[in-house]
């Protein structure tokens, strides 16, 4: 299923997003991403001046979110928030669509909206992860027309979640489910090949990343990065020794 901790931890984007993350909860979840040598911090949008400080000369990169958790900004709003972060030192977004938008099928709408954020991504060098948001979307066929639209435009990336799509279930409590094998399977099958997929929110163990690898996810958005890749480590029969932090010029 997989040959090095490298292929594993070039898949995962390390998520600090939390709202009551602090300062030196942030500092510290990039020291982890550094040390594990991941793809990415996915961070508080506020936090990418310093992540990038924290992250140059590395092979780590500063993912943040636009949008975010809701997707109900305006497009010029979004297209701002996307110009700010890029110009902050992100190198990648994670947007959210306007599932509301999706939900009343105006798929212009999204098409424009969708189209905004990737060309001001495109003038900064960085890719666009979009978001679905598919626990608020009951039926399918939304998704594979976001899938649709995405392969159009030429979008790098399709993501499953935000990790907040909370929706009432019957017992009148508000939970999600995140990822699933079916929507990867979905997303997958209903982009192009160009198009990568992210599975994000729910993912805790080797095995579930490792599910959604062989599902076709290249990506991974998790908290519990460390669970996971210490995980591989035993499995990969390595040393605690073995796993080096990268030299990070200025840190």
């Amino acid at each position: 299923m997989f040959t090095s901790l490298s292929e594993l931890a070039k898949m995962i984007d390390h998520s600090l997003l939390q709202p009551h993350l602090t300062d030196a909860e942030l500092e510290a979840g990039c020291a982890l991403a550094l040390q594990y040598d991941v793809a990415t911090v996915c961070i508080k949008p506020y936090y990418v001046t310093r992540a990038a400080e924290l992250l140059k000369g590395s092979n780590v990169g500063v993912c943040t979110v636009v949008g975010f958790p809701h997707g109900g900004n305006t497009i010029t709003m979004k297209v701002a928030e996307t110009r700010q972060a890029c110009k902050d030192g992100a190198t990648e977004i994670d947007m959210v669509v306007n599932v509301g938008k999706v939900l009343s099928e105006d798929w212009r709408y999204v098409k424009k909206e969708i189209y905004a954020i990737l060309k001001e991504c495109h003038k900064h060098e960085a890719i666009l992860k979009v978001i679905f948001e598919n626990d608020f979307l009951p039926k399918d066929k939304y998704k594979v027309k976001l899938c649709k639209i995405c392969s159009t435009l030429g979008v790098e990336f399709v993501k499953t979640s935000t990790g907040y799509g909370y929706t009432k279930q019957a017992d009148g409590s508000y939970n999600y489910k995140g990822a699933t094998e079916a929507d990867i399977r979905l997303m997958r099958k209903n982009c192009t090949p160009e198009v990568q997929v992210k599975a994000a929110g729910g993912i805790r163990t080797l095995d579930e990343l490792l599910k959604m690898k062989a599902l076709g996810a290249t990506r991974i958005g998790a908290t519990a990065t460390v669970v996971m890749l210490e995980e591989a480590k035993k499995r990969l029969g390595l040393a605690a020794s073995e796993i080096q932090s990268p030299v990070v010029d200025g840190y």
